[in-house]
């Protein structure tokens, strides 16, 4: 099967930072799969599920702050806890969109590079003069893109796209859909392999 990966995140989830390395490399491996990306207001998606920020469950939250610092290790990737942690990433979800309209490698090396800014350099990225920057260093224009993420359009683009993830059954970020498959979590890149590798089973 050649079906694009559907790729769903929140640019606040750490476990979204280091499956947002991996996804790419996994779909070219295994059969050269497009993957999509899909970035989605978690905090809806939680409101279906009637759940809340891992930072804000008793316990839960603790180990998840230890176990972000060790994948990171495990990834060798950079990571700092930003100071203000979780968001609402509404300004780098609509220009997201508004650049892959335009362009999807460009929109995808946006995404990674906000990412980065966040979670390795502890950027705020609900910024929007931020996120132009990030924008702009990845070959956008910054004036555009601040315009972008005001506009109306924009704005209903990503509550569709949210929304539209609810009903296709998404619970969390990051979550995979393959062929029809469901997969929640960074820690299930493993089984997408295999996935890819067998045809499913």
């Amino acid at each position: 099967m050649t079906d694009p990966i559907d790729f769903y995140f929140d640019f606040s989830s750490p476990y979204a930072y280091f499956a947002a390395q991996k996804i790419e490399e996994v779909a070219m491996e295994y059969g050269g799969r497009e993957v999509e990306w899909h970035p989605i207001m978690l905090g809806v998606v939680m409101k279906s599920t009637q759940n809340q920020p891992l930072a804000h469950q008793p316990l839960k939250g603790e180990y998840a702050v230890m176990d972000w610092a060790r994948m990171a290790r495990y990834q060798n990737m950079p990571w700092k806890l930003p100071e203000k942690f979780p968001i609402a990433s509404l300004a780098p979800s609509r220009a997201f969109y508004w650049i892959a309209d335009q362009d999807k490698i460009q929109a995808k090396n946006f995404a990674k590079a906000c990412f980065h800014a966040y979670f390795a350099e502890g950027r705020d990225i609900t910024d929007v003069d931020t996120v132009a920057a990030i924008g702009a260093a990845v070959g956008c224009n910054a004036d555009d893109l601040r315009q972008a993420v005001a506009d109306n359009a924009i704005k209903e683009r990503l509550k569709d796209e949210t929304w539209a993830a609810v009903q296709a059954g998404v619970i969390g970020s990051p979550f995979f859909i393959v062929d029809g498959e469901k997969f929640w979590g960074s820690d299930r890149i493993w089984m997408i392999k295999y996935w890819l590798k067998r045809g499913g089973w």
